[in-house]
């Protein structure tokens, strides 16, 4: 490795890291009934193996802004990682389902340190011009593995036990730690640095309560609990109150001047609609493969493994464009992509060959890298240094809210609908499901087009030379 440049062997390192966790979360998804099963359980309290890893991941991701200052980047990124191994050892010995929740919420609360520093790390290494083919190496991590999670967790557990679900992550992450420790540069600290702990309260209480109601929240009945719309009303009220009084500190937890940047709001309009659309189709897709047309959990693994490919690929190609030429050549061409596709996608029949709907979300995968990191770099290429941490860890409390969102919403729409649907004369289910799907697929598109306009506001390092 002597001969890979220092700042290249910074984004390897993180990238073992931060693929390894978001792997481990899209592999357990396809392996839920398998949990109700095992633990003689029920859909509700399995549930829970998804929703704490996202509840304790959205609360801690905060923190990491004050962490980083306090005692470096290097030091959170790594003590974040531990806590991931710890969390996988858990769950591999884990001999109830109470076991596996707690794992869980470690391995959250591990990922809410790494996700935002590793980018905080990668943005301390390369300079502003350089930043796009870098976060676009390492968004393989953030956007390939939920692509290819499901159909990793769908092989692991045809030939192994679940504990090997969490055996998986440890070689991955102990290699991870063993770069990180070696070729992370350790970052300026600030011990003098306060901790804002009325406003982590009052956030903590604001994300947490929103992320849990849309974690529980994936039928119409459940949504309308009057459980879940009291803990979504306190959680946006937490939110306002947090905003209103961070505003008025001088060493705020999280430093709200960042959204003045036009650039830095913009794009996260974008990745935000990026997300929504990738995660409709990681749930949408699965349901018209088997469900529509019939075919098999490996069938439907095998759907998204192009898809990843493009993306990773693209992303990387994107990040080029975007450190040449600037975002607005890179980032509306791959949102017109994703939307083309996904227009696509909503125009299926019953006739409709596999290879087709193949090749349709192969073109998303492209959209998605070439439109998704490239609008992260140059929002985040827009704050001051100082504030990278902090914008990180906004930008991916925003997108993990985003995502929940999506997913809810499509979930319910699609519950309702087929019902809706399936109701008039003469009309079989199976048609039911694809008039469903298609008009699915057609809003996200919508969502996707809909942020296009914005995406050209976005300006790049070339523009800020001419300004």
């Amino acid at each position: 490795m002597s001969k890979i440049p220092q700042k290249w062997l910074v984004v390897l390192s993180v990238l073992f890291g931060t693929f390894t966790v978001i792997l481990n979360n899209s592999m357990l998804n396809p392996i839920l009934p398998r949990f109700i099963d095992v633990f003689d359980s029920n859909a509700v309290s399995v549930g829970w193996i998804l929703t704490i890893f996202m509840v304790s991941m959205g609360m801690t991701m905060p923190l990491t802004g004050y962490f980083g200052d306090r005692f470096g980047k290097k030091k959170v990124y790594l003590v974040g990682l531990c806590l991931f191994i710890v969390g996988s050892l858990s769950g591999l010995l884990s001999q109830t389902l109470a076991m596996v929740i707690i794992s869980r919420a470690i391995q959250g609360m591990a990922g809410g340190l790494m996700m935002p520093i590793a980018m905080a790390l990668i943005f301390n290494s390369f300079p502003q011009n350089e930043r796009g083919l870098a976060v676009g190496v390492y968004g393989v991590a953030a956007m390939v593995a939920p692509a290819i999670g499901p159909t990793v967790g769908g092989f692991m557990i045809q030939f192994f036990d679940w504990p090997w679900l969490f055996a998986f992550n440890i070689p991955f992450g102990l290699t991870g730690l063993l770069l990180s420790a070696k070729f992370l540069e350790p970052t300026e600290t600030d011990p003098t640095k306060r901790f804002d702990y009325i406003g982590f309260m009052i956030i903590t209480l604001g994300i947490g309560s929103v992320l849990f109601a849309l974690g529980r929240g994936r039928t119409l009945e459940l949504l309308t609990d009057p459980l879940n719309i009291t803990l979504i009303a306190a959680g946006l009220m937490a939110i306002i109150a947090f905003v209103l009084y961070e505003n008025r500190q001088e060493d705020p937890l999280l430093n709200l001047s960042v959204f003045k940047v036009p650039t830095y709001s913009v794009s996260i309009v974008v990745t935000s609609a990026a997300s929504i659309g990738l995660f409709s189709g990681i749930f949408l897709l699965p349901l018209l493969i088997q469900n529509v047309y019939g075919l098999n959990e490996v069938m439907t693994g095998l759907l998204f493994l192009p898809a990843a490919a493009a993306s990773g690929i693209f992303m990387s190609i994107g990040g080029r464009i975007l450190d040449k030429r600037g975002p607005k050549y890179v980032v509306p061409p791959g949102l017109a992509i994703m939307a083309a596709a996904t227009v696509g996608l909503g125009m299926l029949k019953l006739s409709t060959p596999y290879w087709l709907i193949l090749v349709l979300n192969t073109i998303r995968g492209l959209g998605m890298g070439m439109g998704n990191m490239p609008a992260t770099t140059s929002g985040m290429n827009a704050i001051p240094e100082s504030l990278v941490a902090q914008g990180s860890a906004m930008n991916n409390i925003i997108r993990q809210i985003s995502s929940s969102l999506g997913i809810v919403f499509f979930s319910i729409y699609y519950e309702v609908r087929r019902a809706q649907v399936a109701a008039a004369p003469d009309i079989t289910m199976q048609t039911a499901t694809l008039q469903t799907l298609n008009e699915a697929f057609l809003v996200s598109a919508g969502v996707l087009i809909l942020a296009i306009p914005f995406s050209f506001i976005l300006k790049g390092v070339q523009d800020d030379k001419k300004d």
